[in-house]
C-alpha cells in the first residue's frame, strides 16, 4: 500500500454525547488507511470528559494538545495540559482520562498503537473491555461477572 493523505477537514465526524462524556472525533489514522498506528482529532467541550477512566494492557497511547487547556487524570494524580503539551501513556496501570474543566473547547490529537487483541480495564466501574475487531469481537463486561472456566461446556 502507498501512503494516503487525509485532512481533519475531510474526515468523517463522529459525535458522542452521553452524560458527562461528550466529544467530536475525526479518525485521521483510519481515514488515511493506517493499520498499526491510530490518530484521532478530538474536540472536547467545557465540563466534559472524553472517555471513562481506563488503561490498556497492550496498546500505548499519547495525547498532543492542539488548542486549549484540560486535565489528564493519571491514577490518583491530575496533570494540567495546555496547547503544545505532549503526554505518553504506556500500557498498564494506573489509567488515564481526559477532562476539560476550562471555559473553552479543548482540541487534541489522540495517538495509539493498534495491536489486537486488546484488553482495556476500567478501574472506577470495575469493567473489562475486550477488542478483536478482525474476529468480530468488541465487548465490555463487569469484572464480578466472571464464570467458572467449564461453565456451560458440559
Amino acid at each position: 500500500m502507498t501512503a494516503k493523505k487525509t485532512s481533519v477537514w475531510a474526515c468523517e465526524e463522529q459525535k458522542l454525547d452521553h452524560g458527562c462524556f461528550a466529544f467530536t472525533r475525526k479518525r485521521l489514522g483510519a481515514a488515511a488507511g493506517g493499520e498499526k498506528l491510530g490518530a484521532s482529532w478530538f474536540e472536547l467541550q467545557p465540563g466534559k470528559k472524553a472517555f471513562p477512566f481506563h488503561y490498556h494492557l497492550t496498546n500505548e497511547e499519547a495525547l498532543f494538545v492542539l488548542e486549549g487547556e484540560g486535565v489528564v487524570r493519571l491514577g490518583d494524580e491530575e496533570i494540567n495540559v495546555r496547547t503544545g503539551d505532549y503526554l505518553a501513556m504506556p500500557p498498564g496501570p494506573p489509567g488515564h482520562q481526559v477532562i476539560n474543566r476550562s471555559a473553552a473547547p479543548l482540541r487534541f490529537l489522540a495517538l495509539s498503537t493498534m495491536i489486537e487483541p486488546e484488553v482495556a480495564v476500567y478501574p472506577d466501574s470495575k469493567k473489562i473491555g475486550v477488542l478483536a475487531r478482525a474476529h468480530g469481537l468488541a465487548s465490555v463486561h463487569k469484572q464480578d461477572g466472571a464464570v467458572d472456566y467449564y461453565e456451560g461446556e458440559e
